[in-house]
């Protein structure tokens, strides 16, 4: 168990050291050696988990498809909106996931790598779903297109706004995307019930430390060196 252990710690931290210079310089600018130096790993652990660059790659843009963080709530609909927010919290705050929206926007990255949006979309499909089979969400809402209107808006909210002079606040911006979408596919009576805000946002990072507490990981990934 200790040697599982110490491999999930050991390819964690290859993995954040590579986002980190993949979101500073990019794919093509990053070398091994980099990673290799900001890990402090040796050579030999960092091929045992990734045997390539491209390895590594595709690690971090599977590794920012994340429920992190959102714990179960009455309505399904926000379990969704709080996976949202949240996410537009993190990403400012952790290159695992800049590392992984600045590859799948680039060009040359995404026809290498492609990206994550179909697990994304795959995802927040699933949520709906259920939701909707609960009755929060209008009969007539086709939730794989909505989940796909979403991670598109949700995309463009943040290559937009990093691109427009002054300053943005993402979970504000995007709690504003909410505002305006929810009424289109919320039953009346559920939506009063929601909560979007950039606070909320806030609030479900500062209470992951107790949430990661209370659900460890437990899929290993193998014995490492």
């Amino acid at each position: 168990m200790a040697q599982q252990e110490r491999a999930i710690r050991t390819r964690k931290i290859i993995l954040e050291a590579a986002a980190q210079i993949f979101d500073e310089r990019g794919y093509e600018s990053t070398t091994i050696a980099e990673i290799l130096e900001r890990s402090d790993v040796t050579k030999g652990a960092l091929y045992f988990h990734f045997p390539s660059k491209g390895d590594l790659a595709r690690g971090v843009l599977a590794a920012a498809v994340t429920t992190d963080g959102v714990r179960p709530q009455a309505l399904k609909l926000q379990e969704l909106v709080d996976i949202v927010l949240l996410l537009a919290y993190r990403l400012p705050r952790e290159p695992m996931l800049s590392a992984a929206l600045r590859m799948a926007i680039d060009l040359q990255s995404r026809r290498q790598f492609g990206t994550r949006w179909l697990d994304w979309t795959e995802l927040l499909t699933g949520f709906l779903r259920e939701a909707k089979e609960r009755g929060e969400v209008l009969p007539d809402v086709d939730e794989e297109q909505t989940a796909r209107m979403l991670v598109s808006c949700w995309t463009g909210v943040q290559v937009v706004t990093e691109g427009l002079p002054g300053d943005y606040d993402l979970p504000t911006e995007i709690a504003s995307l909410f505002r305006l979408i929810l009424p289109t596919i919320t039953e009346p009576d559920v939506l009063p019930r929601l909560e979007v805000s950039a606070e909320r946002a806030a609030h479900l990072h500062d209470d992951m430390p107790a949430w990661r507490a209370e659900t460890r990981d437990t899929e290993f990934v193998g014995l490492a060196p």
